[in-house]
């Protein structure tokens, strides 16, 4: 059965599952862990999202990441390797019932830098979250279930805000 793609109202209890996660990761990646983050649109208090609760992890190194994935696969995690974006190791949880992303970046990487502006640009700016909401929405509507297509019709708009939350970071 291939995965459906829905975007969904805010979930208050999107923060808690990021947060139960988060302290497994701590207790298993202890030694390798910098700093973990919820990212993506359920970090958003208000964005209508798909329920899948994306993590940044920040680590120090990629290679003892790598040595890691049994631990991490016993965690019910799969991982993807790069999976298309050069230095990122990225894992999924939950199979056609996706639950969890991961996306771990070394230490220094501008991705993290990217990521968590991004996310602070629309805590910050409710109207453009709504904007990216219905962006959503319609690339949900639009997409035919195809995570590529739905990632495709949302370029424009992220990349537009991802600059101007890099252009609000810059200035502060």
């Amino acid at each position: 059965m291939p995965r459906i793609i829905t975007v969904e109202p805010y979930n208050p209890d999107w923060p808690a599952a990021y947060k139960k996660e988060a302290s497994q990761f701590n207790n298993v990646l202890s030694d390798l862990l910098l700093n973990i983050e919820h990212i993506g649109s359920t970090a958003v208090t208000g964005l209508a999202a798909k329920p899948i609760i994306d993590i940044l992890f920040v680590v120090k190194s990629l290679q003892e990441l790598d040595e890691s994935d049994a631990a991490i696969k016993a965690m019910g995690y799969i991982p993807r390797g790069e999976y298309g974006i050069a230095g990122r190791r990225y894992f999924v949880k939950g199979g056609d019932s996706r639950t969890h992303h991961v996306h771990a970046f070394e230490n220094g990487s501008q991705h993290i830098v990217r990521h968590l502006a991004f996310r602070d640009y629309l805590r910050r700016h409710h109207e453009i979250a709504e904007q990216y909401a219905e962006t959503k929405r319609k690339a949900v509507a639009a997409c035919g279930d195809s995570s590529a297509i739905y990632s495709q019709l949302k370029s424009a708009f992220i990349g537009c805000h991802e600059k101007r939350a890099l252009e609000e970071l810059r200035a502060r």
